[in-house]
């Protein structure tokens, strides 16, 4: 099963940078082969309604359960319009805990609705200026990936604009420090702590460059660095009379408001860990730290939360242990969670150590839009190998570079990455003859297909489906139907011929 990460379809021609690339083993899969397109996003994979972009966490977990549960954003809302999540007892403990001293929030300021939305930034400001905090500062991640690439001033208007309806003299809101999302806090899969270490040196020890105001930082950094995007900006201190207004202290209270987990658990080690040693903290504060979901439920990162994340159940790695399926797992640092933990329901450690491998490929630290390719190649011939060793009967891997390559907004190099996989799927292709296998060939999201709009680059997510193919399995048929990411599981099981768990979404194939 060939997973390409954030390639979705779309019959537009300027921005496609599917539908550009030179493609002629997609292309004739999708000519020759079963085919047939799948939702990706929306209520179809447990988001709150079909004008959410999928991702691909909630793909994979979706790909790997056989099931819609109700994911990060959608959680969230629900928590907040009960109050659940102010009744909770870890709202209460942050509170009292810094009752005479500041709550910080950290995280993404936009309404991408991938890792965060400002909303629930918003309605914890309310919420605490009600609890008799006196004191909260805001350190913002700015996004320009799952959003606008240069939107990050509109969201800083929103949040100062209530911020200022709030402040009075009893309650005081600022913002204390930033920086883009690709510069500080939030790696994932510790392929760069390096940009951890500088978010905590920013947020924390208010240690970086000086400013008077985020507007003036924003404008400053895009003055100096032509056509630089949002997820870029290098990081940031507000100062008033030239010292830091929100450095993070013993008796504070800390909440990381991303609900989506894989760009969260580094900077949430940091913060929980007493035995840190990822990098020097310098200097290492008595604060309540929380998450708006656990992160990592196995690890318990971090130790409190929010809000619960879904429990997923029956998965499709367990329903292939029954079997005594032996499964092969690959990509590189960058998705390697993706067919590893998000496909097996939020899961770190494997179910069975001998039905399971799991294979992993460093990432370059580099922007890849600098190499295109990636390590689709690197990944591919572990792949071919471990097709040709027999030892394993359900194979599946992650090519990143259509999501990767796609959100920093370049163009042809996203088309660069597009015509890597494809050369990759094609040696993919020969081997599954040559052994009489199968080849399944998805997206876990759009992404690649849709790289501009009317106001200029794109480098978020999409609305569109994905496409769904099947090659070299004869005697089966495509059915009607609106099928998305959930159906996979048991239309792997149906050509396993074994049944499918009864609480799955049903199959997208039957014989003919």
């Amino acid at each position: 099963m060939v997973v390409m990460d954030g390639v979705g379809l779309s019959d537009k021609i300027e921005g496609n940078a599917f539908k550009n690339a030179n493609t002629p083993n997609l292309d004739y899969l999708m000519n020759n082969a079963l085919f047939t397109s799948i939702y990706a996003h929306g209520t179809y994979v447990g988001l709150p309604t079909n004008d959410d972009m999928g991702n691909s966490e909630v793909g994979h977990n979706a790909m790997g359960c056989g099931q819609i549960y109700s994911q990060g954003a959608k959680l969230v809302n629900e928590a907040i319009e009960t109050k659940e999540l102010y009744n909770g007892n870890t709202w209460k403990e942050l509170i009292n805990y810094c009752k005479d001293n500041t709550l910080h929030f950290i995280g993404l300021l936009s309404d991408g609705n991938v890792h965060s939305h400002i909303n629930h930034l918003l309605s914890m400001l309310e919420q605490a200026k009600k609890e008799g905090i006196k004191r909260v500062r805001v350190h913002i991640l700015l996004d320009g990936r799952d959003v606008e690439a240069t939107s990050a001033l509109k969201y800083v208007e929103i949040l100062e604009n209530k911020m200022n309806e709030l402040n009075d003299d009893t309650f005081e809101s600022l913002i204390a420090s930033g920086g883009g999302r690709m510069n500080i806090t939030m790696d994932r899969y510790e392929a760069n702590w390096g940009m951890v270490e500088k978010g905590w040196y920013t947020h924390v020890l208010g240690d970086a460059r000086y400013f008077s105001s985020a507007k003036e930082a924003i404008e400053t950094y895009r003055q100096e660095n032509p056509g630089i995007i949002d997820q870029d900006l290098d990081s940031f201190v507000i100062v008033k009379d030239n010292n830091p207004v929100g450095t993070i202290n013993d008796g504070d209270s800390v909440i990381f408001f991303n609900f989506r987990g894989d760009r969260a658990i580094e900077i949430s080690r940091a913060f929980d860990e007493e035995n840190f040693d990822n990098f020097d903290r310098i200097r290492y504060p008595k604060v309540m730290y929380a998450g708006m979901l656990e992160y990592d439920s196995e690890l318990n990162i971090p130790k409190h939360f929010l809000t619960e994340p879904p429990k997923i159940k029956y998965t499709l790695t367990e329903e292939l242990n029954k079997h005594n399926i032996r499964e092969y797992a690959i990509s590189e640092t960058q998705k390697y969670g993706h067919v590893t933990y998000f496909w097996n329901g939020n899961r770190i450690d494997k179910f069975n150590e001998e039905l399971e491998t799991y294979d992993k490929v460093d990432s370059d630290i580099i922007s890849f839009d600098k190499a295109p390719k990636m390590k689709s190649y690197e990944i591919t011939d572990k792949l071919l190998d471990a097709i040709k060793s027999n030892k394993y009967d359900f194979l599946r891997i992650n090519y990143p570079n259509g999501d990767m390559v796609g959100h920093t907004g370049n163009y042809e190099a996203t088309i660069t990455g597009l015509e890597a996989v494809d050369y990759n799927i094609g040696r993919i292709m020969n081997v599954v003859k040559e052994t009489d296998s199968i080849l399944m060939v998805t997206a876990d999201h759009g992404n690649a297909e849709e790289m501009f709009d009317s106001k200029g680059i794109k480098t978020s997510h999409s609305l569109n489906k994905v496409p769904f193919i099947i090659y070299n399995k004869d005697n089966i048929k495509i059915k009607n139907g609106d099928y998305g990411l959930a159906n996979i599981a048991s239309t792997i099981t149906d050509l396993f011929n074994i049944e499918k768990n009864p609480h799955w979404k049903e199959s997208i194939i039957e014989d003919e």
